[in-house]
């Protein structure tokens, strides 16, 4: 019996189910004189085609010229307004951030507009919640509603830009004791699920819902490239049913935020391209998403043909690469590659390398998610979990999420505390078509990866602790 592929097609235990030879439709064999189908990676020359960052007219609009201190003290809220507005009535242009310490409210790009942070200059948040009002259209966790902004807000915008090689500092942890929502997100929750206009789902002051640090709200043409950013009140770079996005050589330090600090989340957006970031997060670092429950049927706005490469993810609390666990409204095309996860070696830095997350209340479909050449070591649970079980209760009625045609080729993972694999399905609705090729996992706790409720589930040139899988 060839060790090297086991294929199999229908698992509701550890590996139950029997051994099988053959080829499932992605094992990328054929018989005699039949086509060989092609890579779902052809299709990435295709999607970075696509993607191209935005760029601006040689003019630039420096804050400190329409009255902006970098003395970290006097507040610039206006000033930022001011040469944002000014650089937009212009054609566009650059709204450069020079050395110093410029302390602000909420900064709202316009279309055609690059806020440049320069090497030596920070932006420094406030902290007075107030200054973060009146509230804007927004989403929280996969809910339309209104909420404090944003630190950095474009709405319907086209070609804008957060760039340079300065700071973003949220100061976050003044968020902190408004905990993960409580009585608020579960007033949003119940609006959401007798559709109430979202005209009506009236959050900020008073309430508990954390704003994000950065979001792009269905905007065209979006680039962050070079900047630092540091202690979001909630998740950091949020895009949302936005198209040609691309977050290029960014750090995120979202740690010593408001929690839930996310990395970047790409939700419902199209053509995203995330390349050379580095993550040091207080959750997921790069999270795919795509609305929650029903809200996220409703809106029905995959995110689809997403990017990411070459990024360096220094440590997460939970995942590296994430799809969900808010993803109602389907993800597709998802690919990652060239990646390196705790390239420092450090203990207990993550508990996942690939993590989709979904349950029987968020429903809709996440077909084809492709990862490679990815290596990571020191995991607290499982490098690869596919879990349709994900503990977060919801109001609603259920409906079971559809996951499948998910391949992992050239993973290379060490020091596992848990199992290597983790497939976690539903008997309701198995996963299906999920494949593990030409990878190494050592040091594991558990010799044998765990499958449960999935069919045509394929291992190829596969080992655990130096035995074939």
């Amino acid at each position: 019996m060839n060790s090297s592929r086991r294929t199999f097609l229908k698992a509701t235990g550890l590996l139950a189910g029997g051994a099988v030879l053959g080829s499932s439709p992605l094992a990328g064999s054929a018989a005699a004189g039949t086509p060989i189908a092609a890579s779902p990676w052809d299709a990435v020359p295709e999607i970075l085609a696509r993607i191209t960052p935005p760029t601006f007219p040689a003019r630039d609009f420096d804050v400190t010229a329409y009255g902006a201190k970098g003395d970290g003290k006097a507040d610039c809220t206006k000033a930022f307004r001011d040469a944002v507005v000014a650089c937009n009535k212009a054609g566009g242009g650059r709204v450069v951030v020079p050395k110093g310490t410029f302390f602000t409210g909420p900064i709202h790009l316009l279309s055609n507009v690059e806020l440049h942070v320069g090497a030596g200059a920070k932006i420094l948040f406030t902290t007075d919640r107030k200054k973060y009002l009146p509230t804007v259209f927004t989403r929280w966790q996969g809910i339309e509603c209104y909420n404090w902004s944003p630190f950095v807000y474009a709405y319907n915008q086209t070609n804008v830009a957060l760039t340079g090689k300065g700071t973003l500092d949220g100061q976050g942890a003044s968020w902190k004791p408004l905990g993960s929502g409580g009585t608020s997100w579960k007033q949003l929750q119940d609006m959401a699920e007798v559709n109430r206009p979202v005209a009506q789902r009236r959050f900020g002051d008073g309430h508990t819902l954390r704003p994000n640090m950065i979001q792009f709200y269905k905007c065209t043409n979006v680039l962050v490239a070079d900047v630092t950013i540091v202690k979001p009140p909630m998740w950091t770079i949020h895009p949302v049913l936005s198209t040609n996005v691309t977050v290029r050589g960014v750090t995120v330090d979202s740690r010593g935020g408001g929690g839930n600090n996310d990395g970047c989340d790409p939700e419902s957006c199209t053509d995203v391209h995330i390349v050379g970031c580095t993550f040091d997060t207080g959750d997921d670092c790069i999270a795919i998403k795509s609305g929650r429950d029903i809200e996220g049927r409703r809106i029905n706005a995959p995110s689809q043909n997403i990017v990411i490469q070459g990024c360096t993810f220094v440590f997460s609390n939970r995942g590296a690469i994430c799809v969900g666990s808010e993803c109602s409204g389907g993800a597709r095309q998802i690919f990652a590659e060239n990646c390196r996860i705790n390239p420092a070696n450090s203990p207990d830095a993550f508990w996942y390398a690939l993590f989709v997350k979904t349950n029987k209340y968020r429903g809709g479909t996440t077909d084809g998610v492709y990862l490679r050449n990815i290596s990571g070591a020191k995991f607290m649970k499982d490098p690869i979990f596919i879990t349709a079980n994900y503990n977060s209760a919801s109001p609603g009625a259920v409906v079971n999420p559809t996951i499948q045609n998910i391949q992992v080729d050239g993973f290379t993972m060490r020091d596992i505390k848990e199992h290597a694999i983790n497939l976690d399905g539903i008997s309701a609705k198995p996963m299906r078509r999920i494949t593990v090729s030409n990878s190494t996992f050592t040091n594991a706790a558990q010799d044998r990866p765990r499958v449960s409720n999935a069919d045509e589930v394929t291992f190829t040139n596969v080992r655990i602790n130096g035995e074939p899988v």
